[in-house]
């Protein structure tokens, strides 16, 4: 059986549940291929996952391979810590650079799928926390494909289909219920292939393929941030024609600006601990000096004993900061 259209689904926090639910409503022996991202640790099994989809489809459910043939029928999960991207006809699998602080990401999937099938893709997203998947849809949408969208109200976790509510014009809004008879209708009328896909999203699909970019590349798609990639160092580009706003580095991080604001949270928090242990280390030292010329009776104690209590108020000073910071973080996510 031909293949009309390729189906791709993203889902995070809360999305195991949704997709499976999502796959018992999809009709049977539609022309289509289904491509499965979820959020998930490199050291998961995703195994199980597919053990529990097959239950609910005829559909077969299979780990994607690297090289392997796209087949109608077939719903391909994506490997842990692997990016899946699609080709015509072929599937991908990239240890490139983490996007959005996930491998495998749902934009890398959604975007390679754009650029391959155009007015042929459905994107889908599902429950999740953060926002990737926005970027992704974007693609579709522009490439001509349908973008699905879970109710916020009925996903269990309302992030990802917020920001893509939020940034993309999607196709439908419905309940998961509802996509089985909607995937249906769109695999029964024709499509008209796009005449071009945009430059920029073919470009930013063949960066993370080849796992290789350049500043003259990044140039044509992004402008120069005063921002650097908490991953590597590198410099980071805004991306243009996105109204979803991301950065990217020469070396293939991706981050969209929620993702980055987190990403630095951390590493300003762990610079901090950093800093306490180093003085408390400094302060232990100079005490046990001071202990030990109290025993000899040496007369350069209260030059030890100020120094010590000059770092340990530094350190409560730092704690308290870290405890300030921790406290905003946990209650005012407005930014978000």
């Amino acid at each position: 059986m031909e293949i009309k259209n390729v189906i791709v689904i993203g889902a995070s926090a809360g999305g195991i549940k949704a997709v499976t639910e999502l796959i018992s409503k999809i009709p049977e022996n539609l022309p289509v291929a289904l491509f499965v991202v979820i959020h998930m640790a490199k050291n998961s099994h995703p195994d199980v996952i597919i053990h529990q989809l097959q239950k609910k489809t005829s559909y077969h459910c299979t780990l994607s391979q690297d090289g392997e043939d796209i087949k109608a029928g077939y719903l391909y999960m994506a490997a842990p810590d692997q990016h899946l991207l699609v080709k015509p006809g072929l599937i991908r699998l990239i240890k490139g650079a983490h996007e959005n602080r996930w491998r495998p990401a749902i934009d890398v999937l959604f975007r390679s799928a754009a650029v391959a099938y155009d007015s042929h893709v459905i994107g889908i997203i599902l429950s999740g926390m953060m926002d990737d998947g926005t970027s992704g849809m974007s693609a579709i949408k522009r490439c001509g494909g349908i973008c699905i969208v879970q109710e916020p109200a009925e996903a269990e976790f309302i992030d990802m289909p917020v920001n893509v509510l939020s940034n993309v014009n999607v196709d439908y809004r419905v309940p998961i219920a509802d996509m089985g008879y909607i995937i249906d209708d769109i695999v029964s009328k024709p499509v008209t292939r796009v005449s071009s896909i945009p430059e920029d999203v073919k470009i930013e699909a063949d960066i993370t393929e080849r796992m290789v970019s350049d500043i003259k590349v990044l140039s044509t798609i992004g402008t120069h941030s005063n921002f650097t990639c908490p991953d590597c160092g590198g410099g980071l580009w805004e991306i243009k024609n996105d109204a979803h706003r991301r950065y990217r580095c020469h070396t293939g991080h991706v981050y969209t600006e929620k993702a980055l604001v987190d990403k630095q949270g951390e590493e300003m928090e762990e610079s901090l601990w950093i800093s306490i242990r180093m003085m408390e280390e400094r302060r232990n030292l100079l005490l046990n000096i001071l202990w030990r010329n109290q025993e000899t009776g040496s007369i350069h104690v209260n030059g030890y004993q100020n120094k010590a209590d000059t770092l340990s108020m530094h350190i409560e000073r730092l704690k308290h900061l870290l405890l300030s910071i921790s406290k905003t973080d946990n209650t005012d996510k407005s930014y978000l």
